[in-house]
């Protein structure tokens, strides 16, 4: 059995996730901040009214967890806000950055112990934190936040690489979800399945890329 904690679990590619690794061979907690009526009707273990910006609600979560083995940590949980220079604001480019960046990296210090030897973490990133592929400007928050993920987890692959865990930045694709409608975007079925091809292949050789769904490497 593999054991997997899903956060941004209520609907989009978190709650995808959810769907598609729902099994008998699975245990799946799956973490949000309000659940929804198709996340409760996939019947896995729903941890719900978790806020993941701060250090009361994750040990709150990791408490009642104490005991669960993680062997697959699925970071999904993002914010994007639209803005555009100089239309900045500083509390959106923070709450960003908080739930982008910030979070991923602060749940998996706290659930260290509960990972496996051998496990891997996955942090769902964004073409958009490319800074060699960037341009179009805008959407400042977004890119800086999700720049900020891919160096958490390119040091991270660095100091867990003794226990043995493995650590991917994994671009979804451009997706359609039930806030946006984009021509020739992938669905989230489609996009999660390729995805999850992409978690099962991943090892220590591979620890710390960037990997854009279709399987290309992505530049920093």
């Amino acid at each position: 059995m593999t054991n997997y904690l899903i956060t941004g679990s209520n609907r989009g590619l978190g709650l995808e996730f959810c769907r598609q690794l729902n099994s008998e061979r699975n245990k799946i907690v799956a973490i949000c901040r309000s659940t929804s009526s198709e996340l409760a009707d996939l019947g896995v273990q729903v941890e719900s009214g978790i806020d993941l910006t701060t250090y009361e609600s994750i040990y709150k979560l990791r408490n009642k967890l104490s005991d669960f083995k993680i062997d697959i940590m699925i970071h999904n949980a993002g914010l994007l806000e639209r803005d555009s220079f100089p239309n900045i604001n500083k509390e959106s480019v923070l709450r960003q950055f908080n739930i982008n960046a910030i979070s991923p990296l602060i749940l998996t210090k706290v659930f260290l112990k509960n990972l496996s030897n051998t496990g891997k973490i996955i942090l769902i990133s964004s073409r958009m934190g490319s800074i060699a592929d960037n341009s179009h400007s805008d959407f400042y928050g977004y890119r800086m936040s999700k720049s900020a993920l891919c160096m958490a987890g390119k040091s991270l692959s660095i100091d867990l690489r003794a226990r043995g865990i493995a650590v991917a930045l994994l671009h979804p694709g451009m997706v359609n979800t039930q806030n946006r409608s984009i021509p020739k975007a992938l669905t989230p079925e489609l996009s999660v399945r390729e995805l999850i091809k992409k978690i099962n292949l991943l090892n220590l050789e591979d620890t710390g890329k960037f990997w854009h769904v279709n399987g290309e490497i992505i530049s920093w």
